[in-house]
């Protein structure tokens, strides 16, 4: 484990420590900690329930949702985003659309879902859908409206038609803003999703969640709380892993290792040495 790895579980370990030392001690300043569970107290709650099949159930419930609504929202986002950059036509046939319903929250579209699906299901699965398509969407249309039109004028002069620039230009030339807006609809998914259940859900964590609250177990809201985070953690990591394996051409500043200045007076090497001298040989002559 590195030095970086051992502070991020120290600084963990040191937040958990925190809240038991302020719940164990009932602590009522301005926050009222005493009305806490206890970090002891969750662990024990969730151990019960990693031991039942209804809270496994939950947890495939939510991560089915999400990884439908997600992956039609990330396909259509990237579509309709690259269309409307490249399309005037498209941009002003589904632009003012668009604009008009982004500002709306995901949440607030719960009404629309139930009238429209005949199932609790997929209204919660277009209520994702929605929460992600347009971060996707923006991020595509600014990453594609951003590029340079020189590699596609390159490709063009090789021959190349719509198809091959769309392939080889666009896209790739895209992919580190449309990875920008997917890391941002996973969170938002994410939000939505636990919200819909709530509100409308006969399953998954934020279903449970709210079932916790309504009977006062305290415990077993917190531990729906992490079981949420956790997946949201997992799932955004699986997003930037990705977006860092199809974007490995990028230069990485954070990993680079530093480089050295030559102090005043220090020997340079002998390869370096042959080589600036025969540059003075070739002057000379």
């Amino acid at each position: 484990m590195t030095a970086r790895h051992a502070l991020r579980v120290l600084s963990l370990a040191g937040a958990l420590g925190l809240w038991q030392l302020l719940t164990a001690l009932d602590v009522n300043l301005w926050l009222r900690f005493e009305q806490f569970p206890t970090v002891t107290d969750i662990a024990r709650t969730f151990g019960q329930r990693a031991g039942s099949d209804t809270y496994w159930q939950d947890l495939t419930d939510s991560l089915t949702r999400i990884v439908t609504g997600f992956t039609l929202a990330s396909v259509a986002g990237v579509a309709v985003g690259t269309a409307i950059a490249r399309s005037r036509l498209a941009a002003d046939l589904v632009g003012p659309v668009l604009e008009v319903l982004r500002p709306i929250p995901a949440i607030a579209l719960v009404p629309v879902a139930i009238l429209l699906f005949p199932s609790n299901e997929q209204g919660i699965v277009f209520i994702t859908f929605t929460a992600a398509f347009f971060p996707v969407m923006v991020s595509t249309r600014h990453a594609v409206r951003a590029l340079t039109p020189v590699w596609e004028e390159a490709v063009r002069t090789l021959g190349g038609g719509r198809w091959r620039v769309l392939g080889s230009v666009v896209l790739p030339g895209a992919l580190p803003g449309i990875f920008g807006g997917l890391s941002v609809g996973i969170g938002v998914s994410w939000i939505c999703v636990i919200s819909a259940e709530m509100i409308s859900g006969e399953y998954g964590v934020g279903y449970r969640t709210w079932q916790d609250y309504t009977v006062v177990d305290y415990p077993g809201v917190f531990v729906g709380m992490a079981t949420i985070g956790l997946l949201g953690w997992l799932t955004s990591t699986a997003v930037e892993l990705l977006g860092r394996r199809l974007t490995r051409w990028l230069p990485r500043t954070e990993s680079a290792p530093a480089t050295r200045p030559v102090r005043s007076g220090a020997r340079v090497a002998p390869h370096r040495e042959a080589s600036a001298a025969r540059k003075r040989v070739r002057a000379g002559a």
